[in-house]
């Protein structure tokens, strides 16, 4: 596998963090193109500096300049190599995410993604927009304009994130955050030197504008820091992002496994109904919902786990605290409230979502396609009787709780242990907990 050679200044970066390298790879792209050199050996070119810039959006506002991430794509420790060409007829500011390969010891790789947190379409609305709020020409300084307005103003000088602070911001996140998830946030930020309090006296004033953009254009990677894999949840690794892009661990979307064998697909079922499972009832008492479903909402590791790969439409109730709603969310609108959505845009008041709401959507929608027509009769019609029960809306919570458990245990001796489940062989071959 390639081991491209490293300049001394790759440690330096951040004392005490672990290095890392990324750059994007097009290997997975079916073009035919001549081997590339290693990406330490490949000019640096002001070409790719300055797509880079386009990319991660910095051309227009430098909020990002200080990020772990952004320091290393500076640094050209992320790479846009040569299969960016023209001469491939794509246009590589318009595609959604790359694959990209990483490492924390310059020997061993593994593939992760570069993703856009909102499309290229919806980035110049979004410009747009924040212009036309400052009465500004058809392109301004975004951060000038941001850091401006009335909302930032308060979060300089506030100690700690509260209700208020994020009220009218669109993420079904902060529908209706109580403190302790806010505290949360602030706490387990990783785009900070010292991260852990509940408050943010050290933050610095680009670390709120940053953080507070994030959250009114995705909180996608929030919630990858504050709910993270390594404790269990159900959430890829989070490695870095700035206002516009994401990196984390790579997974497959669950569409590609539409026509898995039946084995594989039976298993693939189950661990979405315990994914869900845990986000209705966990140690921490947070209720998390989706707002909307899609397919590839869902991913898979290569290890065979099932992972929520994209979070930007899970809100998230806390049911120890309680939550505070948005009350009188009209009035606290402003531009962070229109960045890429409809400023008319309304959420669900948290009070209506009821506990069957992610079962009946998934059911519904997700995995009517991957159980289709994959079983012998017999057992084929009971699972598609009780996925018609789990998806019916209709239908009262505790009717479709239990529609999913009894699907749930329909799949689990339909599920095999071979090499191909990693995640749970070769335990399984010894304990029927997997």
């Amino acid at each position: 596998m390639m081991q491209p050679r490293l300049g001394p200044e790759a440690a330096a970066l951040h004392p005490g963090w672990p290095a890392l390298l990324l750059w994007v790879s097009g290997l997975s792209y079916s073009v035919s193109s001549p081997a590339s050199p290693s990406p330490s050996l490949v000019p640096r070119v002001r070409t790719s500096y300055n797509f880079g810039r386009t990319f991660l959006g910095l051309d227009k506002c430098n909020a990002c300049i200080g990020t772990s991430i952004c320091k290393k794509f500076f640094k050209e420790e992320i790479r846009f190599d040569n299969w960016l060409a023209s001469h491939l007829g794509l246009s590589p500011d318009d595609l959604p995410s790359y694959p990209v390969n990483y490492s924390d010891d310059f020997k061993t790789w593994r593939p992760v993604e570069i993703s856009r947190l909102v499309s290229k379409h919806q980035n110049e609305i979004s410009d747009r927009r924040i212009c036309a709020f400052a009465a500004a020409p058809k392109t301004c300084s975004i951060e000038r304009v941001l850091r401006k307005t009335g909302r930032f103003q308060k979060w300089l000088q506030a100690k700690r994130l509260t209700p208020d602070l994020v009220q009218g911001l669109p993420s079904p996140l902060l529908r209706c955050p109580s403190q302790r998830l806010l505290d949360r946030v602030v706490r387990r930020y990783a785009e900070v030197a010292d991260a852990g309090s509940i408050f943010m006296d050290h933050f610095t004033d680009r670390d709120k504008l940053r953080l507070l953009y994030t959250l009114a254009v995705n909180a996608h990677p929030i919630l990858l820091q504050i709910f993270p894999g390594a404790e269990g949840w159900p959430l890829p690794k989070y490695l870095g992002s700035c206002g516009r892009f994401l990196v984390s661990t790579s997974t497959s979307p669950l569409q590609e496994f539409y026509g898995a064998p039946a084995d594989q697909a039976a298993d693939l079922a189950y661990q979405l109904l315990g994914v869900l499972e845990s986000l209705r009832s966990n140690d921490l008492n947070y209720f998390f919902y989706f707002t909307h479903v899609d397919v590839d909402m869902f991913g898979i590791f290569n290890n065979g786990h099932l992972f929520i790969r994209d979070a930007s439409a899970l809100g998230v109730i806390d049911r120890q605290e309680g939550s505070q709603a948005a009350s009188r969310a009209g009035e606290n609108k402003d531009i962070f409230s229109c960045l890429v959505s409809g400023c008319q845009t309304q959420l669900p008041s948290c009070d209506t979502i009821p506990e069957k709401q992610n079962l009946v959507l998934v059911c519904g929608q997700v995995l009517p396609p991957l159980l289709r027509a994959k079983f012998p009769s017999p057992v084929q019609q009971e699972i598609d009787a009780e996925l018609a029960r789990c998806g019916e809306a209709t239908r009262p919570d505790p009717e479709v709780l239990q529609a999913a458990s009894r699907l749930k245990d329909i799949l689990r001796p339909l599920r095999t242990c071979d090499p191909r489940f990693a995640y749970r062989y070769p335990d399984c071959k010894y304990n029927d907990k997997f």
